[in-house]
């Protein structure tokens, strides 16, 4: 193996180390506001809400969002590994890659921020995030059930399922391709996942037990060998909880 192979395997090797340090940050940070330590959004900054709004809670959504989003694109980024590297696929288009698909997340953060904002002013969510009625509870469920079903859904993760057909369809050299194509990686997975995400305000917004499962079923959803045939079943289980929550809220349960 010539030195150029090692330095370039030592590089990859590197990018790597820094993006799962990344997602364990995240993972620690987010552990830290679940026990109420993290300057992020610890007690000081949840006696703010509502006057604190938006900036109070941008940061808590976005370092969740890292925690939660980044694992899932961890197969698209070992496809961008597999292409060969004079066609432009290196280190640094594989970090534009992260920054893209980060960029639009961290979009997201933002809306769903500015949601439990509305929600909590309107008085549909406590001051930990989650809803106030079992009713609105169930149809969060509801429409993440029905979210499964949709073809919307099944264009979104077919892309997510099939990252080396991107690539080849879509290819552009070099970090900013990298990020341009990671910025269309990042809007193809919020079609995918933000109805799941959207049960953060019934599961707990800083619940690790709800990000955890939350976390292993998107990652399982962008897996060729299970991802397809769990769409509809899940969907099925996430509208079988979504009756249940509508019986039970008439108390028939």
């Amino acid at each position: 193996m010539t030195t150029g192979s090692i330095n370039i395997l030592s590089l990859r090797a590197g990018v790597w180390l820094g993006f799962y340090a990344l997602v364990l940050l995240a993972w620690w940070l987010v552990y830290e506001m679940a026990r109420g330590d993290s300057y992020i959004c610890g007690p000081d900054v949840i006696a703010l809400l509502p006057m604190g709004g938006f900036w109070a809670l941008f940061p808590m959504w976005a370092v969740m969002m890292a925690a939660m989003m980044l694992p899932t694109i961890i197969p698209t980024l070992r496809a961008y590994d597999d292409l060969p590297q004079p066609a432009g696929a290196g280190a640094a288009g594989w970090i534009g890659v992260v920054f893209g698909y980060g960029l639009v997340w961290l979009a997201g953060a933002g809306v769903f921020a500015g949601l439990q904002v509305l929600a909590l002013n309107r008085g549909l969510v406590d001051l930990s995030g989650i809803v106030a009625s079992p009713w609105v509870a169930s149809g969060l469920f509801a429409l993440a059930g029905v979210w499964q079903f949709s073809r919307t859904k099944e264009t979104c993760q077919d892309a997510c399922l099939s990252p080396i057909q991107y690539f080849i369809a879509n290819w552009k050299a070099g970090p900013l391709g990298g990020f341009r194509m990671g910025v269309d990686i990042g809007i193809v997975c919020v079609g995918c996942c933000w109805a799941v995400m959207a049960l953060a305000f019934v599961g707990g917004v800083m619940s690790l037990l709800w990000m955890g499962l939350a976390t292993l079923f998107m990652v399982a959803e962008k897996l060729p060998d299970i991802g397809r045939p769990l769409r509809r079943p899940a969907g099925l289980v996430l509208l079988a909880s979504a009756g249940f929550m509508a019986v039970k809220a008439l108390g028939m349960v």
